[in-house]
């Protein structure tokens, strides 16, 4: 239990990779239309701010569940497992939203989202309760 979240540790950072871009995205779309507070009538600028938003919505919880499974001891492969399946989700997630939000993506996205917090918040629980 004293060890490190290697695993967890490295998805962090491929995440905070990821965050940076979408954030400047949102930034370079307010210089180019003169926007800076809200996104007035700018669908393009709405779509990166909700972008960003979600993924600093949702991916802050999730590593910190992987984290937990990990420090409780859950096994590697699934830790591992949880991280390449929120990435997906992630960017899945986040094309969709930028390209077609009311297509199947956004969704599917959303859903692997949700499911690997759920694997994740399972897997603390279950591994502290000594069933894995």
């Amino acid at each position: 239990m004293d060890q490190m979240p290697q695993t967890t540790l490295i998805f962090t950072a491929l995440f905070v990779l990821m965050s940076v871009p979408i954030s400047i995205l949102v930034g370079l779309r307010r210089a180019e239309t003169g926007i800076m507070m809200l996104h007035g009538d700018d669908e393009d600028l709405l779509r990166r701010i909700r972008a960003h938003g979600n993924f600093v919505e949702y991916v802050p919880l999730a590593l910190l569940a992987m984290a937990g499974a990990e420090i409780a001891g859950a096994p590697s492969w699934l830790v591992l497992a949880c991280g390449v399946a929120l990435l997906a989700a992630r960017l899945i997630h986040y094309v969709a939203l930028r390209r077609n939000p009311t297509g199947s993506g956004r969704l599917i996205g959303a859903a692997l989202t949700s499911l690997t917090m759920l694997v994740l918040a399972a897997s603390i629980l279950l591994t502290l309760g000594g069933v894995i």
